[in-house]
């Protein structure tokens, strides 16, 4: 620890919690969960936590909207996320005649479900609800009972569309799958998006600059909810 950031913790009233925490001999980790960033430093007196969140893509087409979606989030987001996708392509559809064997795909997508602090839904809107094979992903994840992996974990939805309700319904039905599955949500702000052609590239730029900012804000919002979520429900000893 440099002479500088013993002097900040010192005077943010820190230094011997930190001490209690991380013994000398002893960094902090750097796993998945929240983690002590000693080289980010600190902001308003407090230390810098980072945060891993999972995004799950609704759609599988590869030209998908919600696809260069998701990479403009990625690009937008602030510091304290680390971001990663979890695909979920190649899981056949769920029945409870797997529970007793997991096939290997399941147990690695559930697994990297539980791995992360927090899971952002980017979702298109088929036929007033969202995509089979995401409530499928869904269904892997939170099965079989009593094992479900977004328990207690932070979730968000937004999603895009060329119409003007923007996945607004689908988004509603989301919302009520993932209260079952007792996943904290974000509910504001919410996040339904009109893209119209070019409103993004391929590689994630938004070319539209109050669609920036508004996307900007909302992972901005999201690495609070994160935060929030924790203070109140902390991680389990087991999980960190």
């Amino acid at each position: 620890m440099t002479p500088e950031l013993e002097r900040q913790l010192r005077d943010a009233g820190l230094d011997r919690t930190i001490e209690a925490s991380f013994p000398a001999s002893d960094p902090p980790s750097t796993g998945p969960n929240p983690i002590v960033d000693t080289k980010a430093g600190f902001t308003g007196g407090a230390l810098m936590t980072t945060y891993t969140v999972g995004y799950l893509v609704g759609s599988l087409a590869k030209a998908s909207l919600n696809r260069r979606l998701a990479g403009a989030l990625v690009r937008l987001a602030p510091r304290q996320l680390t971001m990663t996708e979890i695909p979920f392509r190649d899981l056949p559809i769920y029945s409870y005649d797997y529970d007793a064997d997991y096939p290997a795909v399941a147990t690695q997508f559930k697994e990297a479900i539980a791995a992360v602090d927090a899971v952002l839904f980017v979702t298109p809107e088929y036929n007033r609800s969202i995509p089979g094979g995401l409530k499928n992903a869904i269904d892997w994840a939170s099965r079989p009972y009593g094992t479900n992996a977004f328990t207690r974990k932070p979730s968000a939805i937004i999603g895009a569309s060329p119409g003007r309700i923007g996945t607004a319904v689908a988004q509603q039905h989301l919302r009520s799958i993932l209260a079952y599955c007792n996943s904290p949500l974000m509910n504001s702000m919410e996040a339904y998006i009109q893209l119209e052609k070019g409103s993004i590239t391929d590689d994630g730029e938004i070319t539209n600059e109050s669609t920036r900012k508004f996307l900007a804000k909302f992972m901005s919002e999201l690495h609070g909810f994160i935060e929030r979520v924790y203070t109140v429900l902390p991680r389990p000893e087991a999980d960190q």
